[in-house]
């Protein structure tokens, strides 16, 4: 005899928890998260569907796999992961359980999923985030990113929350995680949505890029002063 789980049927998708690290494409046209475990090595996107990391022909979850997208029931079990020193760099997910699914005592594992919203938390240095920086490895094809401020993006690959978002799609929510609280303080939407701190964020990313490209305008210009050119 085979052994059935219990079918549910809920009114509407369950949710919940888990962190990834947020990707941008090598061509910097697509956005996605990569999970910090079994499935790291697959980028997924805001809405998508599990496959074997095996590479097994069965459609996840399989009771006697470890196939399927992982997350877990309680916000506070999730946020506890983003202690670890390996993970401090990754974001908080919320996210809709789609498809098939089975439950255990601490979440899910399931077949398909939309990540409805991303917190970024503090950059390295504990100022607030404004945008997600090149983090300084990936995979093939995909930049890893990670929280940064301003300051710190500064001649770096970035992108900013609001601009993460949009290149992500499907209505995916980014929100920056306040320094020092646990709260989020802001969110970014489209830039009709964007409030006085949203856009003073927005500004002081640009800004820094702008401090960046100006300092290298002026290392070439001292470069091509001093030095000849060949016929």
């Amino acid at each position: 005899m085979r052994l059935r789980l219990p079918a549910e049927r809920p009114t509407e998708p369950p949710t919940g928890y888990k962190i990834a690290h947020p990707v941008l494409s090598q061509d910097g046209t697509r956005a996605g998260f990569t999970g910090v475990s079994l499935g790291g090595a697959l980028p997924y996107a805001v809405l998508d569907d599990a496959s074997c990391v095996y590479g097994l022909r069965h459609r996840p979850p399989v009771r006697r796999c470890d196939c399927g997208f992982h997350c877990v029931h309680d916000r506070s079990a999730a946020e506890a992961l983003l202690c670890t020193t390996e993970h401090r760099s990754a974001v908080l997910l919320e996210v809709s359980v789609l498809g098939a699914y089975i439950r255990f005592e601490r979440g899910f594992r399931y077949a398909r999923q939309r990540v409805r919203s991303a917190t970024a938390g503090p950059c390295g240095c504990g100022t607030a985030a404004v945008a997600l920086a090149d983090a300084g490895w990936g995979r093939p094809g995909w930049r890893v990113l990670a929280p940064c401020c301003g300051g710190c993006a500064r001649g770096r690959t970035s992108v900013s929350l609001a601009g993460f978002a949009r290149l992500a799609g499907q209505g995916l929510r980014v929100i920056a995680g306040s320094a020092g609280a646990d709260r989020p303080f802001t969110e970014l939407m489209s830039a009709d949505e964007l409030g006085v701190p949203e856009l003073a964020a927005e500004a002081a990313l640009l800004q820094a890029r702008l401090d960046w490209f100006q300092s290298q305008l002026a290392r070439l210009g001292e470069h091509g002063a001093g030095g000849g050119g060949q016929g």
